[in-house]
């Protein structure tokens, strides 16, 4: 065998004048080329772009990568799994083939055992609108708004588990510890409201959501973009000042106290924290002078009142319809991303929220009683304000339920498979369908779509690219959307 010397080994990393040219002229024309791609846009992604934020000013507005359709968003999220082939998902296989085994099934087991069978749904399904949209009378009045609205069939999630699916719809992780959607739309963009968070949480007033507030947590993002929770049904105390004190004298407080903070930053330059806790603290105050009015209903007339049914003899019907009011009253006044929540777990594995395992007849009628009218009534008054035209609303629920009903019950399993989630507002078609799951609403079978696919096009309408905001944690540029997620296009006007 001829062995190489190292003399040999150095010549051939000897460079000549020609060789040098050569190996140039190669660089420049892949730099060129990559130029190229990207301005076309067909590299594979663009590089990340973190939006520059102030630390003395987290909550400054901040541009979006391009011209955004929504200005703000609203996501109306139905805990407990809604059942979509009882609602939105119309299945005439799924009638016609009424208490026979679903073919091909053979003992499918899913997450609480053994499958019985096929069940049609348990409300009638009625053409609604001038498009004669498929929609069940359990939500009659959320029904009557078919028109508006852009049904996506084809939802898919990764987990059959309330705590982990509520999760993933919520920040794109089962896991625990990643910023929620809000969090990365006020990390991206700031805040148009001087005196409010970019980001609000509503739970349901009979309490949270499964996973209670790391729903609207910020994970590893900056503590300033968690989202803030309020609550209609709890009073907000009484903020003014003292009658002793006047309206110049406590403006003389707050301008020294400013002087005081800015004299600190100043000692601290570079303090990011500090900058942080600081701008936390002056918003809170002013949160002050503005949460009593904001949560004053007594400037709503009666006939508004009475569209939500916030005067309802239904206590939680009632407290629902003042919070789809305070969310209203939220987005009219600037606020970023609002998270509005039907469905609560403190009350009980479905008895406050729609995880029908049992008896999902008697469950599902009091749940819908209290958020199909306030819920219509809020999606009627911002179209009625104009304010649908800048704003995305969201319907989801963590995933669907199955068309089968479980051996030894009358209710449906979990089914992250297939279920139907709907977007309304700015940017979307409307009386549209995407996607369909199989003859009886089992998994989705066209134009199968995921939860990183929804992120991807809620970020989309809000201007930002999703493969471009990034946060880099633990030596990882870090994604609401993870390494996937595609911008379900044909979904949008």
């Amino acid at each position: 065998m001829r062995m190489t010397t190292s003399k040999t080994m150095n010549n051939r990393h000897l460079l000549d004048r020609r060789r040098f040219l050569g190996n140039t002229f190669h660089g420049l024309s892949g730099i060129a080329l990559a130029s190229l791609l990207s301005r076309d846009g067909l590299l594979a992604s663009a590089p990340p772009v973190r939006p520059l934020i102030d630390p003395a000013r987290p909550y400054a507005p901040r541009q979006p990568h391009f011209a955004p359709k929504a200005r703000r968003v609203l996501v109306i999220f139905c805990t407990g799994a809604l059942s979509h082939v009882d609602t939105f998902d119309y299945k005439p296989e799924l009638v016609k083939r009424h208490d026979t085994p679903m073919p091909g099934s053979g003992k499918l087991v899913t997450f609480q055992g053994e499958q019985g069978n096929l069940i049609k749904p348990l409300w009638d399904f009625k053409p609604r609108g001038q498009s004669g949209k498929m929609v069940s009378d359990l939500l009659p009045n959320i029904a009557e708004l078919a028109d508006d609205m852009c049904f996506i069939h084809s939802m898919t999630g990764k987990s059959n588990t309330h705590g982990p699916a509520e999760s993933q719809m919520s920040t794109g992780f089962t896991l625990d510890g990643f910023p929620s959607m809000g969090s990365w739309a006020s990390y991206a963009l700031g805040s148009e409201c001087s005196d409010m968070p970019a980001f609000v949480a509503i739970p349901d007033p009979r309490g949270g959501p499964q996973i209670g507030q790391r729903q609207w947590a910020n994970g590893f993002l900056p503590a300033v973009f968690q989202g803030t929770a309020f609550n209609a049904d709890k009073p907000i105390p009484n903020l003014a000042p003292p009658a002793t004190i006047t309206a110049a004298s406590e403006k003389a407080t707050r301008d020294f106290l400013k002087r005081l903070n800015a004299e600190n930053l100043a000692q601290h330059p570079g303090d990011s924290e500090l900058s942080a806790r600081v701008a936390s603290y002056e918003l809170a105050a002013r949160m002050q002078l503005a949460a009593a009015e904001l949560g004053d209903f007594r400037g709503e007339s009666k006939t508004t009142l009475d569209l939500y049914g916030a005067n309802d003899t239904n206590a939680s019907k009632a407290g629902f319809a003042k919070n789809c009011i305070l969310a209203r009253r939220l987005l009219e006044r600037g606020v970023r991303f609002v998270q509005l929540f039907h469905g609560s777990y403190a009350m009980g594995e479905g008895v406050g929220n729609w995880d029908g395992h049992k008896t999902i007849a008697a469950q599902y009628p009091g749940h819908a009683q209290i958020l199909d009218q306030p819920c219509a009534a809020l999606l009627r008054d911002l179209k009625a304000r104009g304010l649908m035209q800048d704003t995305l609303v969201a319907f989801v629920t963590e995933f669907g339920r199955m068309p089968t009903f479980q051996k030894g019950a009358n209710g449906r399993d979990h089914n992250p498979k297939g279920f139907t989630v709907w977007l309304a507002g700015a940017g979307v078609k409307k009386a549209h369908s995407h996607g369909a799951t199989d003859e009886f609403g089992y998994q989705a079978v066209q134009d199968v779509t995921t939860i990183y696919d929804l992120h991807a096009t809620m970020l989309h309408l809000l201007g930002l690219d999703h493969e471009r905001l990034s946060y880099y944690h633990n030596g990882i540029e870090r994604r609401l959307t993870d390494v996937h997620g595609h911008v379900i296009t044909p979904v949008l006007s």
